[in-house]
């Protein structure tokens, strides 16, 4: 859990995390974009992949509202580029093993697949202006019409 509450309105919580380009990227390093941060349970998965191709086959409507998509898993990044060459993904995943990122925007979450009990990230989306300010999150996210519904949001900003 974090020690603030996220709400939409508040400057977003910065971090440090490594990507899939082996730089380290932070929310501060995008202060001249909107950020798209999106978090998923695990790559190379039915749901994950449905919604990476989907970023991945809007990313041009993405850049031309100056928006980068940001997309963030407790994977390795080894696991992350045979998910970005399988997929063709032409944004950066980033690697939040230890769950800092997952725990400043609660996102971890008790989930029961077939009766058994496990930690694990809750599908969500957060839209982060030019500022840094959390403007739109999303949680318990579906898949389908999402892509839509965060292009629409981010005409609006």
């Amino acid at each position: 859990m974090s020690d603030i509450e996220l709400k939409e309105g508040i400057k977003a919580p910065d971090f440090v995390l490594p990507g899939s380009d082996n730089k380290e990227h932070s929310l501060k390093g995008y202060s001249d974009k909107k950020v798209v941060l999106y978090f998923y349970p695990k790559d190379n998965t039915p749901g994950c992949t449905l919604e990476a191709q989907a970023f991945r086959d809007n990313i041009e409507e993405f850049a031309n509202l100056n928006a980068v998509v940001l997309g963030i898993s407790r994977d390795t990044l080894v696991s992350h580029e045979k998910f970005i060459t399988k997929q063709c993904l032409p944004f950066i995943l980033l690697s939040d093993n230890d769950e800092t990122v997952c725990k400043l925007y609660d996102v971890l979450k008790e989930k029961n697949m077939y009766g058994k009990k496990s930690i694990g990230i809750e599908r969500s989306t957060f839209l982060i202006d030019e500022e840094g300010i959390l403007q739109k999150a999303y949680r318990k996210v579906k898949v389908d019409g999402h892509i839509e519904q965060v292009l629409e949001e981010l005409k609006n900003l």
